[in-house]
């Protein structure tokens, strides 16, 4: 993720980047400045997902990046590997059939190594 984060930004900063790109990369940045602030902030409409949190072994949170719009893109994210921070894990459309396995398609980034609690 953090590869594809460069990217755009790189892109942007020249000018090359596509119009849809240029769409992504703004609401990508303002989603992780409201998660940086408050994971729960409303607008980003934070919850887990029960499927992929079994599936990785960690509870794994969705946010919106944007909503009402086809194929609408979420932002996938863990805690940690620090205590206060976040890795974003996925940026993918919303899946539109929950019913029929929709998040079991869904491919995210390994997770990162979490820090043992040292307490």
């Amino acid at each position: 993720m953090e590869e594809l984060w460069n990217k755009l930004q790189t892109e942007y900063r020249i000018g090359t980047i596509s119009k849809n790109d240029a769409i992504i990369f703004k609401k990508w940045g303002k989603a992780l400045k409201l998660l940086s602030e408050n994971p729960r902030h409303p607008s980003l409409k934070t919850h887990d997902i029960e499927v992929l949190s079994e599936r990785y072994g960690e509870r794994v949170w969705q946010s919106y990046l944007e909503n009402k719009t086809s194929g609408a893109m979420r932002i996938y994210w863990v805690y940690g590997p620090d205590k206060k921070s976040i890795t974003i894990i996925g940026l993918e459309p919303h899946p539109e059939d929950k019913k029929n396995g929709a998040y079991e398609r869904i491919t995210l980034s390994d997770l990162p190594l979490m820090k043992k609690d040292e307490s």
